[in-house]
């Protein structure tokens, strides 16, 4: 079975850019047809894709936050990376990654998750 664990900071001050590592066994970051997806989830909202890397490498993103976010993956580390500047407080949230095997992802029972981790943006 794939598992997936995302780690990063629990704490970012805004303005600063969130980094988090989603790290991946039992599985490939190249093996098709899947997406990696991030995907967060706050108290005032629920879930929202943020975007994904296919099997291929090609990167798609959230209209609403394509300006400040960055998805790449490392295949020797079999990993996927997702990087948010400019965060603010608004950004605190529940962090997930996810392998499916659609582009969007609407819960958790799509495809495979990590547990999340818990990003607040705060000063």
């Amino acid at each position: 079975q794939v598992q997936l664990q995302e780690s990063g900071p629990g704490l970012v001050k805004p303005s600063q850019t969130l980094s988090l590592t989603c790290t991946v066994s039992g599985g490939s970051v190249t093996a098709a047809p899947y997406y990696w997806s991030w995907i967060r989830q706050s108290p005032g909202k629920g879930l929202e894709c943020m975007g994904a890397i296919s099997w291929r490498g090609s990167i798609f993103y959230s209209p609403s936050l394509k300006s400040r976010t960055s998805i790449s993956r490392d295949t020797s580390k079999n990993q996927v990376t997702l990087q948010l500047s400019s965060v603010t407080p608004e950004d605190t949230a529940v962090y997930y990654c996810a392998r499916t095997r659609n582009l969007e992802v609407r819960d958790s029972s799509e495809g495979n998750w990590g547990q999340g981790t818990q990003v607040t943006v705060s000063s």
